[in-house]
């Protein structure tokens, strides 16, 4: 029967028009005469029929109004409907003048006329559409108990989750209302589900009206507060999912699809960005743009970042291959008219990147490849030299001789006043990509910022595997604290910092309050279902080689100053003279090739007077957590 209805659903929409279209010119004559039309009316009003049918069916086919579906009838359909009747009932009435002189035809009945064909035509969609939606009594109760659901946020994106769920009953979702913490919507009614209270009446309402399920709708809000929305959410012992941030919504739409388990990106709170997306458009648009490291964690993010802004080309320059092939499938799927290149290759081969860059002559560089993890490149200093330094270099030389119009490179707080090889080298690679900006055409821009949560080997994914295995989870230090941001806020700053760019300064990002390790196993943890220190142990392993307790983001002698985008600083960096210091850094690459490790270290000192080893001792012995002793 279903069936039939689709495939004849046009001769019935227009059949059933064609119904209220003669419906409602009757209707008008009989209320004008109190349901008692006189004979001699009776004749204009046979007549009549054929031209109103005729008018308003050929206008409410030009306006679109017989291809909509009724059970997803909204406002702009609404709107269509007004200026199709308004019209139609305009033409009928220069009809009636013209044919007829309106004898017989009370003006009174043109009104009405039109006035009850409106409510009928849009009714009859707006009644389909509430049916489907079982906002009517008669569809109520009819089925077996659907989970209980519970929106928190009574905003736009809440209200579209709302509709998106009463309109496919497949979901076997029943919402029944909102939470909202904004006192004008309080005791409102949003698409007919009535606002329950704040989130401190969370616990009372899930408990009274046995709520299965919350979706947190917030795109705006802050860690904090969906931390406090959890926590009551855990002590109810309900289900709880979230709409991702406004940062993961890039294109700004929202849907049920969108909605996934709450993670540590939304307990640690990174407040939403805007960015200035006509800047960033100026400098991307229509450009060849490269990208190195474009299979890593913030270099294939960028990538996909870089492509929604239209560039003529974009140049994948990826050292491994199943990454590269990973990222270049990727694009080519989501972004099938832009033109790529991948190309696989090493930044520390002078002549295959001369190469490259005369090749496919870029015009914007985001430099994001490196090495990165700080203990193994204490083992490994020659190759962290070779790569961040050396790497950095020839690359920056090879924009500089082409002339590429703007190269932004990609830092890490840990340059800062470095403890290890890894932010020693990244400090060099900063320092050089400077003093060569002062003889440039090309403008060279630095980013800094700190850790990335979920990047490629970083804590989070450690811990997940650890807790999968059912712990111990290993934590360096309890008082361990670190600087995180999630991988599309890093890249957003990233393109936006490179926008505003005029050459030689070193961008410093908003990383909000440092968190502590510790707080992090501890949530990822709970998220998984387990209790800290119950279900899970942590154990202290004791700090790696190069690492220290916190990181910083400024060194003493640089200076901040502000940037029109609140998120993002400039640091007063002092620059070296081009020719000293690149005379230093051939003798440290010589000494690196050749694997003269003292010197190696003896050189970065001479380079970055700041750096001071850290000696870390790690623990004889895994030490359990305080309250994990104080249970046994």
């Amino acid at each position: 029967m279903k069936e039939i209805v689709y495939r004849n659903r046009l001769i019935i929409v227009f059949v059933m028009t064609s119904l209220i279209i003669v419906s409602s010119l009757l209707l008008a004559y009989l209320i004008r005469f109190d349901f008692s039309i006189p004979a001699t009316y009776w004749p204009r009003f046979a007549a009549l029929l054929p031209a109103v049918l005729a008018i308003k069916l050929v206008v409410f086919w030009q306006f679109g109004c017989f291809r909509g579906w009724w059970r997803y009838v909204s406002m702009p359909d609404l709107i269509q409907i007004i200026k199709a009747n308004f019209l139609g009932s305009l033409i009928f009435l220069f009809y009636a003048v013209a044919v007829y002189r309106l004898e017989q035809i009370p003006r009174t009945v043109l009104f009405l006329d039109g006035i009850f064909c409106f409510i009928a035509v849009g009714g009859v969609r707006f009644a389909t559409r509430a049916f489907r939606e079982q906002y009517l009594p008669l569809r109520q109760g009819t089925e077996l108990r659907q989970a209980r659901l519970l929106i928190v946020g009574a905003g736009d994106a809440g209200q579209l989750i709302a509709r998106e769920i009463r309109s496919n009953p497949q979901l076997d979702l029943d919402v029944l209302g909102f939470i909202d913490d904004d006192p004008v919507k309080k005791k409102g009614i949003f698409q007919g589900l009535n606002v329950l209270g704040s989130q401190f009446d969370l616990k009372k309402i899930i408990n009274e009206r046995g709520i299965d399920e919350i979706i947190i709708a917030i795109p705006s809000a802050s860690g904090k507060v969906i931390k406090a929305i959890v926590e009551r959410c855990r002590e109810c012992k309900v289900k709880f999912r979230i709409l991702p941030g406004v940062g993961e919504l890039i294109d700004g739409r929202v849907s049920i699809q969108q909605i996934r388990d709450v993670d540590l990106n939304d307990l640690l709170g990174r407040e939403s960005i805007f960015l200035d997306e006509a800047q960033i458009k100026d400098y991307l648009q229509g450009k060849r743009v490269l990208v190195t490291g474009a299979g890593g964690s913030i270099g294939s993010e960028i990538c996909r970042q870089v492509a929604r802004f239209k560039p003529q080309k974009l140049i994948l320059f990826e050292n491994s291959e199943t990454p590269l092939f990973l990222i270049e499938q990727e694009l080519i799927q989501k972004f099938p008219h832009l033109p790529i290149v991948s190309i696989i290759g090493d930044v520390r081969n002078r002549s295959r990147v001369n190469v490259i860059f005369d090749e496919q002559m870029p015009q914007v560089v985001f430099h994001a490849a490196a090495y990165k993890h700080v203990p193994m490149m204490e083992n490994n200093p020659a190759e962290a030299v070779n790569n961040n330094i050396n790497g950095t270099r020839l690359l920056a030389d090879a924009a500089d001789n082409i002339g590429v119009e703007k190269f932004v490179m990609v830092s890490t707080d840990k340059a800062v006043r470095p403890t290890n090889i890894m932010g020693t080298t990244k400090r060099v690679a900063e320092m050089y990509v400077q003093a060569l900006n002062l003889k440039s055409k090309t403008n060279f821009v630095t980013t800094r910022f700190g850790n990335v949560l979920g990047s490629n080997g970083s804590v989070i994914p450690t811990f997940k595997e650890q807790i999968a295995k059912g712990g111990p989870v290993t934590v360096t230090h309890s008082e361990v604290t670190r600087f995180f941001m999630t991988i599309p806020e890093a890249t957003q700053l990233v393109l936006q910092a490179g926008s505003m760019g005029s050459g030689g300064e070193i961008y410093l990002f908003d990383m909000g309050d440092a968190v502590k390790i510790q707080f992090l196993a501890e949530e990822l943890i709970r998220l998984s279902g387990f209790q800290p220190h119950e279900d899970i142990e942590i154990v202290y392993s004791g700090l790696r080689p190069g690492e220290k307790l916190y990181e910083e983001l400024l060194l003493d002698d640089e200076g901040v100053l502000p940037t029109l985008h609140h998120k993002i600083c400039i640091a007063q960096s002092q620059t070296q003279a081009y020719a000293e210091l690149l005379a230093m850094i051939e003798a440290l690459v010589d000494a690196a090739k050749a694997l003269d490790l003292p010197a190696v270290k003896e050189k970065l000192q001479q380079l970055v007077p700041e750096y001071c080893p850290a000696v870390n001792k790690p623990l004889a012995k895994a030490i359990p957590h305080p309250s994990t002793v104080m249970n046994q």
